[in-house]
């Protein structure tokens, strides 16, 4: 743009003059104008002296001012003062330059006047530049050496836009401002867009100036739309979203989170959390915000109860701390969402979750109980306090003892009995109300009654509903009232669809009544109860009878034989019909010798059961053969397939056979994959006789070393006797595995167990065996027990013995007569000298016969006169029927008829034939009872 007017050069001149004066007055100082009437009401300058002329031209610059008037201060919104030289400097990334030199950095950087910078341009009426900031440089690119005394116009690329900016120059000057956009150029003849505000000043003298401020259009636009997306965000936001300085109070919410905390917006402003929230809920909140601060670690999605406002549920909280772009701490920002319905939601799944993890739960905590009165304990203590505070399980007394159902309806008579109790809390209201075992009656008309025939559930609730759930003044109902119950479920136990028992809930207190989902879930509950509780009952059925027949298969009474004194103990399987074919077994034998037998049957039930009583016969029959222990257990696995529980079945079964002898001191032991016996000798041995009842001494015990032996009915392994010679008083323990077997432990670990307790000192053998069972460890398999305790001794104090080695001559047998007449006559028993000595005469005279070897006769006086001859030849003797004209043949006939018993067993490599008389006055009668 060109200055106008005539002479050129003068006006050059006189505008440079111009210019510099006005540079000096506004050096000097200036103050802006007011605003200015419309056109036309033009206000006459009152800042003015008097006698100054007003300026009619824009075009008249204001005469330079003279150099000594005081010169006013001039506030300029650019402080950066101007150096000599200015290029255009490059633009950098907002806050990430250092502050100019002069200033301060840390108030400088960082600065929102970093994105949008404000450039400043003094003009004069005419449109001509007095002062030109730094800013303007650094947008423009025009130093303001270039530009100070020369018109705007110059900047400006086109004639439209030079028009434009001389109508807003003119509005100015008319209104005092003017704003709108432009466009300039910059040095590089580049078109530059800005955003321009134009404000009317007059100085001191009255003379009018324009300041024009310039901003990067695209810059000013960026800012506005972000402001344009923060008022939407911030207003029009469905989350609460809110504003805190560093003292942690308000400086902006928008109106969601006012509606929330039901205050308004303004009363926010200032207050800090605590001041708008009640104090219960603002803690909590405080808390975090404060964490935030000091930190600067965010809290994302807590979730917390709502305060008791307008709007009451769940909320989530979100906090961040705010920073400038220097890094200055501003405060903190938070979002609060309203997730009451999602919570809810949540917490319904979750709820229903956990109501499916008690049914799994209850599932296997009773899927292996048979117990009735277990599954019921189990039933009441899981509902409490997950459920309900108060619990009972009422069953029918058929089902808790495993007796048949009722075929009829339930009435008032039907008995009933409390097997499972829970409470959250402990007292005599409890105590009355939830008695364990307690008998239950009711009217037919009470809830109870009612629940019971027609199997369908009920929900109480209310003192005249309560008041109505056995029948009026039951004690119990009073207790449920002091207890503060104020609902209950009355639900049916059913099985096969008979209702077998009833299960009781009741809540107390301030927690929140029962609903219909609540008395849903606890029928399904029920239902699954009511099947485990029907099958307790048909193995309890099974159970009993399992008991019933094993106990019949058990001995019924246990002798003492003469020399050993004998206890014993069997315990059932701990669980359902876990009775299995363990046995035991005390058989005298002749000559005041015993048989102690222990057995185990593989597997339980009734079939292990029958099979143990075929067992235990086998034994005995072929007990009373006087058979050794080794050649028993033979013959016992050679009736294996007869003695199985079916043919497709085949007998698996271990046993431990023992034979003492109390004349000798001798115990002779077998075993068939057994576990071994245990013998404890005493630490003092004495060669008195063991007196019966007396107290265990004690002493040192150890696992007797057998041949194991191959279990009855699996062969290929021979059965192996050992003999053993047994101090006086010594205790022999046997015992089946489900005494010294458990899950985690070998079998080595029960047997030292089993030594540890039977080598301490006690009253009585009976007083061991309870010691012994007390040792049974928890854990241990839930197999059945049998255990037989015998201390074993040298027979009783004076019984009267006698004993000769003969000859295999023909003379052994008058020499074995007189023998025989002389110790009866000693002894003083004669009337047993005739029998005596014809039985005597006739098996020396079979020794004789065909052995060839020396022949033993030993006498003992004890119930009965026991008369036995041994000889090498292992055959036994074979009684035949002799024939009227046979001579010889009758011998054995002859012992048949006249002893009391008799028979022949095996004794090292030969044979021993007995037979017993009774003593004067001890004849048996015709009948054979003694």
């Amino acid at each position: 743009m060109s200055s106008t007017g005539s002479g050129g050069g003068g006006a050059r001149r006189a505008g440079a003059r111009g210019s510099a004066a006005a540079r000096a007055r506004l050096r000097r100082g200036m103050r802006p104008a007011p605003p200015q009437p419309p056109a036309g009401r033009r206000r006459r300058n009152t800042t003015a002296p008097a006698g100054t002329p007003a300026a009619a031209d824009p075009a008249a610059a204001a005469p330079a001012e003279p150099p000594a008037r005081p010169a006013p201060s001039l506030v300029v919104a650019d402080p950066t003062p101007p150096t000599a030289v200015r290029t255009r400097p490059g633009r950098p990334f907002p806050g990430a330059a250092a502050a100019e030199p002069g200033g301060s950095g840390a108030h400088a950087e960082g600065n929102l006047l970093d994105v949008v910078k404000v450039a400043i341009a003094i003009l004069d009426t005419a449109g001509r530049v007095v002062l030109w900031s730094p800013a303007a440089e650094e947008l423009l690119g025009w130093p303001s050496e270039l530009l100070v005394g020369r018109r705007i116009d110059e900047l400006i690329p086109d004639e439209d836009q030079v028009a434009r900016i001389r109508i807003a120059i003119q509005a100015t000057l008319r209104h005092g401002r003017w704003a709108g956009p432009a466009e300039l150029r910059d040095r590089e003849g580049v078109p530059v867009a800005v955003d321009a505000r134009i404000a009317l000043l007059v100085d001191g003298d009255g003379t009018p100036f324009l300041q024009a401020n310039l901003a990067e259009a695209a810059a000013v636009r960026a800012v506005e739309r972000d402001l344009a997306v923060r008022d939407a965000l911030f207003e029009q936001s469905p989350l609460g979203i809110a504003i805190l300085d560093t003292d942690l109070r308000y400086t902006a919410v928008n109106r969601t989170l006012a509606a929330m905390n039901g205050m308004a917006t303004e009363d926010h402003v200032g207050r800090t959390t605590g001041e708008t929230l009640p104090e219960r809920a603002a803690d909590e909140i405080t808390a975090i915000q404060r964490q935030v601060l000091a930190t600067g670690e965010p809290v994302i999605d807590v979730t917390l109860a709502s305060p008791v406002t307008a709007r009451s549920g769940y909320r989530s909280i979100s906090y961040s701390r705010m920073t400038d772009r220097a890094g200055r701490v501003l405060g903190i920002s938070g979002t609060v969402m309203d997730v009451t319905e999602r919570y809810r939601a949540v917490a319904k799944v979750e709820h229903a979750r956990r109501r499916l993890s008690l049914l799994n739960e209850f599932g296997s905590r009773v899927g292996d109980l048979l117990d009735a009165s277990r599954i019921a304990q189990e039933l009441a203590g899981a509902v409490v306090p997950r459920l309900t505070d108060h619990s009972a399980v009422i069953l029918l007394q058929a089902v808790a003892h495993g007796d048949d159902l009722p075929r009829h309806g339930h009435d008032r008579r039907t008995s009933l009995l409390q097997l499972g109790t829970a409470s959250v809390q402990d007292g005599p209201e409890v105590e009355v109300m939830l008695r364990r075992g307690a008998r239950i009656t009711f009217a037919e008309d009470s809830a109870c009654g009612r629940v019971l025939r027609t199997g369908v559930p009920e929900l109480l609730s209310g003192a005249d509903q309560l008041s109505d759930v056995t029948y009026p003044g039951d004690p119990k109902m009073q207790a449920a009232h002091d207890l503060g119950v104020h609902s209950m479920l009355v639900v049916p136990l059913r099985a096969r669809g008979i209702v077998i028992g009833l299960l009781l809930v009741s809540r107390a207190g301030y927690r929140e009544g029962f609903d219909r989902d609540d008395l849903a879930f606890t029928v399904e509950l029920a239902d699954r109860a009511g099947s485990s509780l029907d099958n307790a009952r048909l193995y309890a059925r099974e159970r009993t009878a399992a008991l019933t027949l094993q106990r019949t298969l058990l001995p019924q009474q246990v002798p003492q034989p003469t020399g050993v004194e004998v206890a014993y103990r069997y315990v059932p399987g701990s669980s359902g019909t876990e009775v299995g074919g363990d046995w035991f077994d005390v058989i005298p034998l002749p000559g005041d010798r015993t048989a102690l037998v222990v057995g185990d049957v593989m597997g339980h039930g009734l079939r292990a059961a029958a099979t143990m009583g075929r067992l235990r016969t086998a034994v005995r029959v072929l007990a009373a053969l006087d058979l050794p222990p080794d050649v028993l257990l033979r013959h016992v696995h050679e009736l294996a397939d007869d003695l199985a529980q079916g043919p497709d079945e085949a007998l698996l079964a271990t046993c431990v056979y023992a034979v003492f002898d109390p004349a000798t001191a001798r115990l002779t032991v077998a075993k068939a994959g057994h576990i071994p016996p245990v013998l404890v000798v005493p630490a003092d041995e004495t060669e008195e006789p063991t007196r019966t009842g007396g107290p265990l001494p004690g002493g040192t015990g150890r696992i007797l070393d057998l041949p194991s032996g191959a279990p009855l009915g699996v062969g290929g392994v021979p059965f192996e006797a050992v003999e053993l010679k047994i101090p006086e008083g010594s205790l022999l323990a046997l015992c089946t595995d489900g005494l010294v077997e458990s899950r985690d432990k070998d079998l080595d670990v029960g047997l030292g167990r089993l030594i540890t307790v039977l080598q301490q000192p006690y009253a009585s053998i009976q007083a061991a065996c309870e010691a012994v069972l007390g040792t049974m460890e928890q854990g241990r398999e839930p197999d059945d027990v049998a255990l037989l305790l015998a201390r074993l001794g040298h027979g009783q104090a004076g019984t009267p013995t006698a004993g000769w080695t003969l000859p295999a001559e023909p003379t052994a047998v008058s020499r074995a007569r007189r023998l025989v007449r002389a110790t009866l006559a000693e002894w003083g028993v004669e009337e047993l000298t005739d029998t005596a000595e014809l039985l005597v005469s006739e098996l020396v005279t079979n020794s004789v016969r065909y052995a060839s070897a020396p022949i033993g006769v030993r006498l003992t006086l004890g119930e009965t006169l026991l008369v036995e001859i041994s000889d090498p030849l292992p055959d036994p003797p074979r009684e035949r029927h002799a024939a009227e004209a046979d001579e010889g043949g009758r011998g054995l006939e002859l012992v048949r008829r006249l002893a009391l018993r008799w028979g022949a067993r095996a004794e090292g490599m030969g044979k021993v034939v007995w037979f017993e008389q009774a003593l004067p006055g001890n004849e048996p009668d015709e009948s054979g009872a003694e």
